[in-house]
């Protein structure tokens, strides 16, 4: 029906932790994103409405059937839909699981992208963030993402949990949720810009 709002998951309070998806805009170059993430982790503005966002919608859509996809072609069975962990050391640490692959502790993560920009490389490097951040908390060893293409193709790619990248991730969001709780966005921006140029370093060698 025109002007109805379709459903975005988000029944969860992301207020009082970082999640996968926030990891990725810390370790991102959008300092306007970074800002308002922090704005919201305050309280000072709501999470943003992505119910009119198509390609969130057609991820979202997509998942139960991507899920089904991977079983079908892996012959693994994914657990764990929608589970919410927190990290047992780094409470402020959390995620929302698209599974777990059962008997692996492999972490399952699907994911819709569109076809004519898509390259296996791009889509590491795109949900890097994400994946090695849900890895750092359930403490798995390797990630599986699995891809659905507007194109019609699916597509597997196995990651491996990365100690240095985790270690600069975990620096940025450290440094991050410190300025969400000491109110200073300032210190917020230059504390994790400075992480991602590790990051950058550490990523060249």
């Amino acid at each position: 029906m025109p002007g109805t709002k379709l459903p975005v998951r988000n029944s969860v309070n992301r207020r009082t932790f970082i999640g996968g998806s926030d990891a990725r805009v810390i370790m991102g170059e959008d300092e306007a994103a970074l800002v308002r993430l922090w704005r919201e982790k305050r309280g000072e503005a709501e999470p943003q409405d992505l119910s009119d966002n198509l390609l969130v919608q057609l991820g979202v859509v997509t998942e139960p059937l991507n899920r089904l996809w991977y079983e079908r072609n892996t012959g693994q069975q994914v657990t764990d839909v929608q589970r919410r962990i927190r990290h047992p050391v780094n409470r402020w640490m959390g995620a929302t699981l698209d599974g777990m692959v059962a008997g692996s502790g492999t972490v399952f993560e699907a994911k819709f992208m569109l076809p004519w920009s898509f390259s296996e490389q791009a889509a590491a490097e795109k949900h890097m963030a994400q994946v090695q951040h849900n890895m750092w908390v359930t403490n798995a060893k390797r990630a599986a993402l699995s891809i659905i293409t507007g194109g019609g193709k699916w597509v597997e790619i196995t990651l491996s949990a990365d100690p240095l990248y985790q270690h600069l991730l975990l620096t940025a969001e450290k440094k991050f949720w410190r300025c969400v709780e000491n109110g200073d966005p300032r210190a917020c921006s230059g504390s994790t810009r400075r992480a991602r140029g590790w990051r950058r370093c550490g990523s060249s060698t």
